[in-house]
């Protein structure tokens, strides 16, 4: 079998060299920049005779080295500039390569440097996208991990621009120059960056600065770069989240971050008293509060703070990231950069979430960084676990971690079914194609809860104390998953090496399965556990957190338990017999449980446990049993139990504060293998048992929907949770689909003050049937298509719809002037949305002749969106006989739609996912004969 990556793990060694620093000046034009760079190496302990930069893409007008003599050579292929030494360079001697090279941007190509939107008469918005190998696209270098090194660097450009940015510090102002051009230059000397975390951007710019200020009186200097015209008072409050991310890090993190937290959530609310008396020029006050936060401070030991002058926050409107990292300079997608008016609810969870992951990379990423693309998880998860921390801090523990079971389990690009499709990689994989690969759900959110198991097993107390000796003893350098490793085990006394090597290397997740059996005369109840793994794997080590409960909702006894083998037993000795038992509290593991509880002690568990997402596990195994009686039998109706339970959780005021509208979920998915992925059939079953629920209790609905409609506006978490319960009931009494509903939806759309409610009403009127329809999609879509962030949002609303002319309204949306494809949120928008819209883009004829032109399309145009629509295949062999065939022949489609080396990672993931679909291929090749790209897919297994 030929190779399925281009990069493997040995292809990664050690550098001959160590880079010590670069001189770089850029001569920034409309369609080309010209970069002279001097890089100062020193040659390691072995003398060198070549040396191989990374050079992709550029044109070479001068290479040379300062010391020795040498010939170069290009060869574009293998995208290498060589120097060629004379005679061998001994090891330990400084070197200083000298390059003039030009590259030139594109306005699709989303890494190097590439234009992005550019403001009405103003020159042509340049910006650079490093991660991960952007570096090369740029300069000739040594485009690794490894390669940290300090930077100065010269921008010359068109004068009319607003902003000349690079990562460090100015030396001046922006400088004049002659024939309108301008100059500026940064010196970045503090933090040796790996290439990757390098920025250039030239644009016109609003700029809006906050001094931040620490307890302890320390300041700097926030700024956001946003687009001309933005409201002031909208990107105020976006420094004032940036900010209170900055001070949460610096309170709430570090060695000792559980000791003394009433005196550090003191200084926090000192803190935010101080700024606003220092905002209203009572400097009186100000300087009482600075008096009282310097005592306090002295008090603690407190997390990371930052070493810069400036820490800027730039808006980039086209990029495949939702944030990107690099020292000093961040870019945070424009569209959710700010609060503005057009944001939705999860759109502004998503800003206070990125602020604070992109800050805390300036430690953990930036300072302490991995040593190869391989660990590009180690640079994530543990930045991903400390912004769950902090969302928590602001929403409550329930909501937060609520929402991330959510994530994994839902079946639209849930990490669950991602981690089982056919094309999932490992966290650490076998290779790659293209480090954008390694950007998935597996890396963002599979990886941060193998690093919450590891907390979960030693503790958060001795996690954190772990975490900070990993980031003291790796600072300015790389780290290695070991090294990780060492930090948490030598703190925890433990050894967690078989635990990752599993979690990092094998795909999929443990099932487990719980029973039990109680001994009233011993006075005993036993858990029996067996684990169940994909494909044979090893058995999973990971800590399941269980409790016994009483009817009263009372632990009875609770524990953790590292469960390692296939089958185990957990004893409790001592107890009463228990009403319930709630396990995997918290979702404690990584993985799916199934245990043997009787339907009335789900219902029990719904009502009582004190944990709330096992409340939720409990609601959402009692809503798959009815999901799968509607589907046995057609006729079937959703029982009253489970109907009045629904309305029961909905009606608790405490539940919704808590939990928000999003503990309600029922989602459009069974685990049953019989059908988990017939998907046209899952969209009736959920409409039926909607309905069902709506019907029953219609007047209860409508009145706690006219009751949480009056609740207060704004963004506070209180408001967000009500907004979202709100949702969920409109929602619900959508599936009615009477006159009566269509008004209230579409007075919701009317007389909206928010996106979020105006958004969910203009999606449940498009599935409705409604006989004006058409026309608020008209008169949203005219309202959209002078709002970026709007337009976004209708996008992917019509990407999502169900009805029967769901198709039509699509093409529609891609055929709008408004529309543009080289637009990476206009891509995820409607194509990725479409993508996920299964019943139709998979289960349809015209919807997949669509999803095959439009991926055939986009693969040449850009490649991350593409992989990222493809994971709608990963379990084609699961899916009817009747759709394996023609789903193979749309593969084939985009397969051969796609050059092997100018889109390898669409070409090899199509690849993958035929080696992962031997069914299919074999359904293929009966009806429609060989293919020579199935040539090396082996047959199925023998039933």
């Amino acid at each position: 079998m030929t190779r399925l990556f281009i990069y493997y793990p040995e292809d990664f060694g050690d550098l001959p060299v160590d880079v010590i620093h670069m001189d770089l000046r850029f001569s920034v034009h409309d369609e080309y920049t010209d970069v002279s760079s001097r890089m100062h190496v020193r040659v390691r302990d072995a003398a060198v005779t070549r040396l191989d930069l990374n050079a992709r893409d550029l044109e070479i007008q001068r290479a040379e080295c300062e010391e020795f003599p040498a010939l170069t050579e290009y060869d574009r292929g293998r995208h290498l500039l060589s120097f060629l030494f004379e005679r061998p360079v001994p090891g330990g001697t400084d070197l200083h390569l000298v390059t003039e090279t030009r590259c030139r941007p594109t306005d699709h190509l989303l890494e190097g440097l590439y234009y992005d939107v550019t403001p009405p008469g103003a020159p042509p918005t340049q910006i650079t996208q490093c991660q991960q190998w952007g570096f090369q696209r740029i300069v000739p270098c040594f485009d690794d991990m490894t390669a940290k090194c300090t930077y100065q660097t010269t921008i010359i450009a068109d004068g009319r621009y607003t902003d000349l940015i690079s990562n460090g510090d100015p030396l001046s102002e922006i400088q004049p120059g002659s024939g309108g051009r301008a100059s500026i230059t940064y010196s970045n000397l503090k933090t040796p960056m790996a290439p990757y975390l390098f920025f250039l951007g030239v644009g016109t710019y609003a700029s809006f600065r906050r001094e931040f200020e620490y307890p302890d009186g320390r300041t700097f200097l926030l700024e956001l770069l946003v687009p001309p015209g933005s409201d002031a008072g909208v990107v105020q409050s976006a420094l004032e989240v940036l900010a209170d991310g900055v001070l949460w890090v610096y309170l709430f993190t570090g060695p000792e971050m559980y000791r003394d937290r009433p005196r550090r959530r003191r200084i926090y609310d000192l803190c935010r008293e101080r700024d606003l008396a220092k905002a209203s020029g009572d400097r009186e006050t100000t300087d009482e509060l600075r008096r009282r936060l310097a005592g306090e401070i002295r008090e603690i030991t407190p997390g990371y703070a930052y070493t810069g002058a400036i820490y800027r926050e730039i808006g980039m409107q086209n990029s495949d990231y939702g944030g990107m990292e690099n020292v000093g300079n961040t870019t945070i997608t424009t569209n959710r950069i700010m609060p503005v008016p057009q944001m939705t609810d999860r759109a502004y969870e998503y800003m206070v979430r990125v602020k604070v992951h992109e800050y805390y990379h300036n430690l953990n990423g930036s300072e302490v960084t991995g040593k190869s693309p391989f660990e590009l998880w180690l640079n994530e998860a543990v930045t991903v676990h400390v912004e769950d921390a902090y969302f928590a801090f602001l929403f409550g523990d329930a909501y937060a971690r609520l929402q991330t079971v959510i994530d994994l389990v839902a079946p639209e690009g849930g990490t669950f079914a991602l981690d089982a499709g056919a094309a999932s990689m490992p966290i650490e994989p076998d290779g790659f194609n293209d480090p954008n690969e390694l950007i998935t759900g597996v890396t963002y959110v599979k990886a941060p809860e193998f690093v919450r198991m590891i907390e979960r097993i030693m503790g958060p107390e001795a996690f954190a104390r772990a975490l900070a000796r990993y980031h003291h003893r790796f600072a300015h350098a790389n780290a290695s998953r070991q090294d990780w490793l060492d930090a948490m085990e030598e703190e925890a006394n433990r050894s967690f090496g078989r635990m990752a090597n599993l979690w990092l290397k094998q795909t999929g997740f443990p099932t487990l399965r719980l029973s039990r059996r109680y001994d009233p005369e011993m006075r005993t109840c036993t858990l029996i556990l067996d684990q169940e793994t994909p494909h044979d794997a090893e058995t999973w080590e990971f800590p399941l957190v269980i409790a016994l409960m009483d009817r009263n909702g009372t632990p009875l006894a609770e524990r953790t338990h590292i469960v390692t083998g296939r089958h185990e037993e957990v004893v409790f000795e001592g107890v009463d017999r228990p009403a319930f038992v709630s396990a995997n509290r918290g979702y404690s593991f990584y993985g799916r449980l199934d245990d043997d509880a009787s339907v009335e002690e789900r219902f029990m568990q719904v009502r009582l446990d004190s944990d709330v997402i096992g409340r939720f596990c409990a609601l959402q195994a009692l809503a798959e049993r009815e999901m799968i009686a509607l589907l046995e039998d057609r006729s079937a109706v959703p029982s009253e139990g489970f109907c009045d339970l629904w309305y029961e959780c909905v009606s608790d005021p405490a539940l919704m504060a808590e939990a928000g509208g999003q503990f309600l979920t029922i989602f459009e998915t069974v685990n049953d293998p019989r059908y988990a992925h017939h998907y046209t059939a899952l969209y009736e079953a959920r409409r039926r048992l909607i309905h069902g629920i709506a019907g029953r209790h219609q007047d209860g609905l409508l009145h706690l929907y006219t009751t949480y409609a009056a609740a207060p506006q704004g963004r506070s978490p209180a408001a967000i949770k009500a907004r979202q319960v709100k949702s969920v009931l409109l929602s619900t009494l959508a599936a009615l689909d009477t006159g009566e509903v269509h008004t209230i939806i579409r007075d919701q759309f009317e007389t909206a003050v928010c996106a979020t409610d105006r958004l969910v009403a203009f999606a449940l009127y498009l599935d409705s049937s409604a006989p004006d329809r058409l026309s608020m999609l008209e008169s949203f879509e005219r309202d959209s298509c002078s709002h970026p962030v709007s337009w976004e949002s209708y996008l992917a609303t019509v990407g999502g719809i169900r009805a029967p002319d769901a198709l039509h309204l699509i093409r529609r949306a891609a055929a709008s002037p408004t529309f543009r494809i080289e637009q990476s949120n206009d891509q995820r928008a409607l194509f990725g949305r479409f993508a996920r819209n299964r019943a139709i883009s998979l289960e349809t004829e015209e919807g997949r002749d669509y999803l095959a032109d439009v991926l055939s399309d986009l693969a040449t145009v850009n490649e991350y969106n593409t992989v990222g629509a493809l994971e709608v295949f990963g379990a084609l062999d699961l899916m009817e006989d009747v759709y394996q065939a023609p789903l193979v022949g749309v593969l084939l489609r985009i397969m051969r739609s796609a050059d092997p080396v100018q889109q390898p990672s669409v070409y090899n993931t199509v690849r993958r996912l035929l080696h992962g679909a031997p069914r299919a291929v074999e359904s293929y090749r009966r009806e429609c004969g060989p293919a020579p790209e199935c040539a090396e897919v082996p047959p199925p297994p023998a039933p």
